[in-house]
């Protein structure tokens, strides 16, 4: 690649990062409309997770991933093995990846935890998502990262 492609075009089209084809300059410009258009666009949640590790925050989009995953889980063997691995990951005191959630949620998921329903992440998952939207969804619209990534697809044509 040329030297006056920015690093992060190299890095979100480079094929070993998972993302097949180009972002496009449209589907990053959309982010900005809302959190839950950056959350729910085929190369955001990714890219925004790049973004938040660099803030040493990715264990927020991690979780709030796992839980979608986690909520279409139909097996009663398979939700019980993953309810584990999310609490022992995310919610348990110490846990290698903790998330930032109250005391009554996280109560309430100790309580479920031996009987997980698909929705027993559910509280977590509001608490992080809205922690995402309020803090670090605004920091990222107006970080160097973000604004690098615009303009780098807005002067390469894309």
């Amino acid at each position: 690649m040329s030297p006056n492609i920015c690093w992060l075009c190299k890095i979100f089209r480079a094929e070993e990062n998972g993302i097949s084809s180009k972002v496009s300059l449209e589907e990053v410009l959309q982010w900005s409309q809302s959190f839950e258009k950056l959350i729910t666009s085929k190369y955001g949640p990714k890219i925004y997770k790049t973004y938040l590790k660099t803030e040493h925050s990715d264990e927020n989009i991690k979780f709030w991933l796992a839980c979608e995953a986690y909520k279409k889980i139909t097996s009663r063997r398979k939700r019980i093995s993953m309810a584990r691995k999310l609490f022992t990951s995310y919610i348990q005191h110490q846990a290698p990846n903790e998330i930032n959630i109250d005391s009554p949620a996280r109560k309430t998921i100790i309580r479920n935890i031996q009987e997980p329903t698909q929705s027993c992440f559910d509280e977590a998952q509001r608490i992080v998502y809205m922690h995402m939207e309020r803090d670090s969804y605004p920091r990222f619209l107006e970080s160097k990262f973000y604004q690098k990534l615009k303009h780098c697809l807005q002067t390469n044509g894309n």
